[in-house]
């Protein structure tokens, strides 16, 4: 693949769909393969749907393709970090943050003024 340095499209008010279509877009023009395309929409999914449904709604997002990697970056307005919730079979979800480390262990999160932005490395081996 050859370096992609960023798109940053849509932000405020970015739904899940958007997002992914973004990163679809993105992955498409470097001709990612089908497994890495799987891996970074996962992630991709996970953090913009966490950002909507716990931190007021997506501030910024950004794919940007490196030689080996893929790099995603979604932002949002809390100060609050994510975190591992233990699995229960009596609630839904819970899932989400694990899945991001397990596909983009180098995963940190970086605060702001606004907020805070969270960076997902994924390996593209």
């Amino acid at each position: 693949m050859r370096p992609r340095f960023g798109r940053p499209d849509l932000t405020a008010g970015m739904s899940c769909a958007q997002a992914r279509e973004s990163a679809r877009r993105v992955l498409a023009e470097q001709g990612a393969p089908a497994a890495l395309t799987d891996d970074v929409l996962t992630v991709v999914s996970e953090l913009v749907s966490n950002a909507v449904r716990h931190a007021g709604g997506v501030t910024g997002f950004h794919v940007t393709v490196r030689p080996g990697q893929v790099v995603i970056e979604v932002s949002d307005s809390s100060a609050l970090l994510p975190h591992l919730r233990p699995p229960s079979p009596h609630t839904p979800g819970g899932f989400g943050w694990r899945v991001v480390k397990t596909l983009a262990p180098s995963t940190f999160v970086r605060f702001n003024r606004s907020g805070k932005t969270i960076t997902a490395t994924i390996p593209a081996s």
